[in-house]
């Protein structure tokens, strides 16, 4: 029985010849990645067993992203023990204010992930590597503190999902339209502990930052990870930001999917889900006359130089709406300053947005743009759950860069063409 790519990259890092479903096994891990929420409680386990060294200093990032810069006393103090923890165990990748980014936008951009590694991470997006040919999945603290020790994790092989795209997106259309309709359309169980397998020729007319949106929100559908067929777009990518040696795996002809869809990318229209669930989606021209209040285009879904170039095309010589806080937040110091230097911020402050430094922030309800009692939000985010952003009784709408800027503009959830 042939194996998917999942399986392969699963199997070489198990020593295995082939592996199957439902099979336990034991992995050597390529990166194991924290954040300032994870990591303390990571750090705390290992120090509790008597651990002295780490398996690699330089497989292990530990990334403050999440209420960096520190919003408050305790934030501080977990960040202080990320920073003596790293500092004592000489921990290559950690970075901090001035260095760091979106964890998530952080670590391809640093070239510290590539085709075929397998990476384990305490936060759920980490499976947005699968964009680049990895096998990466998101894991409790325990098993990063376990990780961090021994460069290995026990995994159970997932089945897969095939999703072959054809076709090319039309305009306005990206990455998180395409997700959104899949979560739509399967649900946010739909691949319950399944790795979501992207293939066709439709994966080609994607760009690698629309690839990380799409495999960054396979947790949302709840799959074990998501992953893409290496192709030259990746191939140039992984050369352009890594000096790393890297195996690109292939599904074999006669690997076994429990499902498999097709997808025609010219079909899919802008999208938005909404309240309080990423599967509540609706294209853009079914979903009415909703008045907003706040705009968030950031995050590890959509913070990227595409996102923002996007963002600034729809806002350009226009003002947003009275009524709307619209905050920009690009992922990386390295894409804040592409941004900063490709004229983005002029348009954003010149619209009546405010741009912050890289941070997750709003998405996770944490600082830089909470919701009151009441409000609602358009959020290139990745959820959407009761009291997210904010407020139990606040809403969250998410949506791409393009309807977010068209939104905040007009005050209601719209699309670019509304503009015209």
């Amino acid at each position: 029985m042939g194996m998917t790519m999942t399986q392969k990259i699963l199997a070489a890092h198990a020593g295995l010849n082939s592996v199957k479903p439902g099979q336990l096994i034991k992995a050597k891990l390529d990166m194991v990645l924290g954040n300032d929420i994870t990591s303390p409680v990571a750090i705390k386990e290992f120090d509790k067993v008597g651990l002295d060294k780490v398996f690699d200093i330089n497989k292990i990032a530990i990334v403050p992203d999440h209420f960096t810069p520190n919003k408050d006393i305790k934030s501080a103090e977990q960040v202080k023990i990320c920073r003596e923890f790293s500092k004592k165990m000489g921990i290559v990748n950690f970075f901090e204010v001035g260095q760091m980014g979106v964890e998530h936008a952080l670590l391809p951009e640093k070239g510290l992930v590539v085709p075929g590694d397998v990476v384990i991470g305490a936060d759920s997006h980490t499976c947005t590597y699968g964009a680049l040919g990895a096998f990466s999945t998101g894991i409790g603290s325990t098993d990063m503190a376990a990780g961090m020790a021994t460069g290995e994790a026990w995994f159970k092989v997932p089945e897969a999902i095939k999703f072959k795209l054809k076709g090319k997106p039309r305009k306005w259309v990206g990455g998180k339209d395409v997700i959104l309709h899949i979560i739509g359309m399967i649900g946010v169980d739909g691949a319950l502990y399944k790795s979501m397998e992207f293939t066709g020729e439709g994966c080609r007319e994607l760009s690698m930052d629309d690839r990380f949106t799409i495999a960054n929100m396979a947790i949302e559908a709840g799959a074990k990870n998501g992953i893409f067929e290496v192709d030259e777009k990746t191939e140039e990518y992984v050369k352009e930001h890594s000096v790393r040696a890297y195996t690109a795996y292939k599904a074999d002809e006669d690997a076994e999917y429990c499902s498999a869809y097709e997808i025609d990318l010219d079909t899919i229209k802008p999208t938005v889900a909404f309240p309080h669930l990423p599967e509540n989606a609706r294209t853009i021209d079914n979903v009415g006359d909703i008045k907003i209040h706040q705009v968030v285009i950031g995050s590890c879904t959509n913070g990227r130089i595409e996102d923002m170039r996007i963002a600034a095309e729809v806002l350009k010589g226009r003002k947003v709406h009275g009524d709307v806080r619209c905050i920009i937040i690009p992922a990386t110091q390295k894409i804040w300053k592409q941004a900063m230097n490709e004229g983005l911020f002029d348009i954003f402050i010149d619209s009546g947005a405010a741009v912050s430094t890289p941070t997750c922030g709003p998405c996770l309800g944490g600082h830089m743009g909470i919701l009151a009692k009441g409000e609602r939000a358009v959020s290139t985010t990745n959820r959407n759950f009761v009291g997210r952003m904010g407020h139990p009784e606040s809403e969250v709408y998410l949506a791409s860069p393009a309807i977010a800027a068209a939104s905040a503009i007009l005050g209601k959830i719209a699309g670019p063409e509304e503009l015209d």
